[in-house]
């Protein structure tokens, strides 16, 4: 079976589409519930069928209406056909299997009726009936000595009337001697020995096939995936359907993490398990390898949904934002339709609510700025509905869901404007104060920041949140869909962000891509068979162990892949005594105009994101990488930058939780030596190298030719009174 396997396209008979369907095809009246009322009814379905020209009825008010031919699925390609073949034969053998089964089970039962009884089972009186001449008396018949005596009559005969008048004809013979409710009576009225047999061996088999059917039954497994969503900063407060549903329902890791605080890198972090300087993704620009045509080549193949529908014979859905370059004419436009996924409604390019183009299964597909059939938030809501609704029952199946929100343009659905009028961004510590001894780049914001600017961050802050609700709604029908299918209960739910997000802290306005707690801390809410509800986790995880733990699920070997994270599901079914890290890999390489930006041309070439009153986001040499340790002994993050200052920031995050006094100048120089020679042997790290106990682990010993085995790291030492 090939990588690039994709599952094969159906149109779905009549007979087996919904009635409200039915009803749009034939001109009948539809009638019934709102499809789109809050409360659960079966869906129209949209996946499995031919294009059709249709605009379905629209419930106004309450979210996008069924998409209609927005969402069939389009002809995939021979090799992505062959894909789905392959997967949907293993299904088929197995139920073949247990079909076959099944015959030999009743094909034994039934010949072990029918052979002759033993000797001891003859053993008893019989009724014979009464032959011709014999005054129309039964008489008995007996098994003894050495052989059968007087044997009964085959078949035994009923016959009527006296001497050569007589009829007989095959019977279960003449009972006139045993009286109603005898032993005879009742053994003669017995089903045949052959039939009772047949029925218990059916009864046996039905009960095995049961018994492997439930055993074969893989968990599901949902991936939501938000943009920009903080969870340091307050971000998860507005959804409370997702905590009710997902959180209480399971658990919550509170320190969770992402290997680099920008969207493209993160992102194919989760796909591939991988740090960046694995998967070489380093930012969100082709030229970054964002879906260029080298990601297509080299991490696509092996990302953990292609393993999962090839290796696994999972069906998988894709749905909303990929990667931020997916699209670019240079790499393939929207008809590229990466290897594992059997259904694909991919956003070109980054997020956006209206006026976008999807890629149905490799065909672009416009959308304009009508709320009922174009917001995209609930647009995907309505495709996941709609795969839920006419997805195959033989295959587990896997789905992500990656939506615009809450990233800018921060566009709130029409009945959600007007929500949150008093909330504003945390004024907490670190809120509008200068970034002394940190990166020049945090050094060049200005503070106290304008009235505009904080209104402005504001402003964003509040339509974040507005955005977040629509995501709330989504995650709501998709557990009563799931419910409703009887689905529920085998199906694991993750719910997590690419990256944090800033509003303000450090007189920074709005962005990612720092390396503090508020851009790479993110939420990480997981719910499904055998978690307990209402749990909090505090290891130390990262989005490169989504991969590993997803394909742990289904039941794939690890040691068979080269990802970098670890599988969560010991974490997730509350295991005792498991080994887990300390410290992960955090790393970015920044981004920057070759000429002065446009907005702020006093500050010169390789800045960029600036705003009006000239602070900017980003520089060329924003580029650093950090450790960051949790261990029983210390919360810490040691972290270091490429530029000329060769800049280093260390944070003890106990003392200090919001960042804002850099240690390195006066933390121990023993410690920094540590933490320098711990960072080096990460950023070289690759595959269960990067899983070494850290520098406060009983186990952890330096060995310096790991800093050296992958990528040359030049080692840099360090100490407190140069820095």
């Amino acid at each position: 079976m090939g990588w690039g396997s994709h599952g094969e396209t159906r149109p779905v008979p009549e007979r087996l589409l919904a009635p409200q369907r039915r009803a749009l095809l034939t001109g009948a009246p539809r009638g019934g519930l709102s499809r789109l009322s809050r409360t659960f009814e079966p869906q129209v379905p949209a996946l499995a069928r031919p294009p059709l020209p249709l605009q379905l009825p629209q419930d106004p008010g309450a979210g996008a209406a069924r998409l209609g031919s927005a969402v069939e699925l389009g002809e995939q390609p021979a090799d992505q056909r062959r894909g789905a073949a392959g997967a949907a034969a293993a299904g088929t053998l197995l139920i073949l299997l247990i079909f076959l089964l099944v015959l030999l089970l009743l094909g034994q039962a039934v010949g072990a009726a029918a052979r002759p009884p033993p000797q001891a089972a003859l053993r008893r009186l019989h009724l014979v009936a009464a032959p011709p001449g014999s005054g129309g008396r039964a008489r008995p018949w007996r098994a003894g000595g050495t052989g059968l005596r007087d044997p009964p009559p085959a078949p035994p005969l009923i016959c009527r009337g006296r001497g050569g008048a007589a009829r007989c004809s095959p019977g279960l013979g003449s009972l006139s001697s045993a009286p109603v409710g005898s032993p005879q009576h009742l053994a003669a009225m017995s089903p045949p020995a052959p039939v009772a047999a047949a029925a218990r061996g059916l009864v046996l088999a039905a009960l095995l096939v049961l018994s492997l059917a439930q055993a074969a039954r893989r968990p599901n497994v949902v991936l939501v995936l938000t943009d920009d969503q903080d969870v340091f900063l307050g971000g998860m407060t507005p959804l409370k359907k997702t905590n009710a549903l997902i959180a209480q329902m399971g658990v919550t890791f509170v320190n969770a993490y992402v290997p680099s605080a920008l969207c493209c890198p993160s992102r194919a972090s989760i796909l591939t398990g991988k740090y960046p300087h694995n998967h070489h993704v380093v930012n969100n620009t082709l030229e970054g390898n964002c879906s260029s045509k080298s990601w297509q080549k080299i991490q696509e193949p092996y990302t953990f949904p292609a393993l999962l529908k090839s290796m696994c014979g999972y069906q998988t859905f894709f749905a909303g934002k990929y990667l931020n370059e997916y699209g670019a004419e240079d790499a393939g436009g929207v008809g590229h339709v990466p290897p594992g996924w059997s259904f694909w409604y991919a956003l070109e390019k980054n997020s956006k609510y209206y006026n976008y183009t999807l890629s149905v299964n490799g065909k672009a597909r416009r959308h304009g700025e009508n709320y009922s059939v174009d917001y995209l938030t609930d647009v995907l809501a309505n495709m996941s509905l709609d795969f839920l609704e006419y997805k195959s029952n033989f295959e587990p199946f896997f789905m992500m869901i990656s939506t615009p929100a809450p990233h800018s343009p921060w566009t709130a659905a029409p009945q959600y404007k007007n929500s949150f009028q008093n909330v504003s961004a945390p004024r907490n510590s670190n809120f509008n104060i200068h970034g002394k001894n940190k990166h020049w780049l945090i050094r060049q914001a200005k503070t106290p920041m304008t009235n505009s600017s904080i209104q402005f961050l504001d402003d964003a802050y509040r339509k974040r949140w507005q955005t977040l609700l629509s995501v709330d709604d989504l995650v709501e029908k998709l557990v009563k869909k799931l419910e409703f299918h009887g689905e529920l209960d085998n199906t694991y739910i993750f719910y997590t962000s690419d990256n944090g997000f800033h509003t303000g802290q450090f007189s920074l306005p709005i962005d990612k891509r720092q390396l503090y707690e508020f851009d790479i801390k993110v939420p990480l809410l997981v719910r499904g068979p055998g978690i307990k509800p209402n749990q909090t986790n505090k290891m130390l995880v990262a989005n490169i162990d989504l991969g590993p733990t997803i394909l742990d699920i289904a039941g794939y070997d690890l040691n068979k892949t080269q990802m970098d994270g670890m599988s969560l599901l010991p974490l997730l079914r509350g295991d005792k005594n498991v080994t887990w890290r300390s410290d992960f890999l955090v790393e970015y390489q920044g981004e920057g105009y070759n000429g002065s930006d446009p907005t702020c041309p006093g500050l010169g070439p390789g800045v960029t994101h600036c705003f009006p009153d000239c602070v900017c986001e980003d520089s060329y040499n924003n580029t650093y990488a950090c450790v960051r340790t949790m261990s029983t002994s210390w919360d810490l993050q040691y972290c270091e930058f490429d530029d000329r200052e060769v800049f280093v920031e260390v944070y003890n995050l106990t003392a200090d939780p919001h960042q804002i006094n850099n240690i390195a100048k006066t933390i121990d120089q023993e410690i920094l030596e540590k933490m320098n020679y711990r960072l080096m042997m990460l950023q070289s790290c690759s595959g269960a190298t990067c899983r070494t106990p850290g520098v406060f682990d009983p186990g952890y010993r330096f060995d310096p030719r790991l800093m050296f085995s992958n990528h040359g790291v030049r080692a840099r030492r360090f100490s407190a009174q140069s820095l």
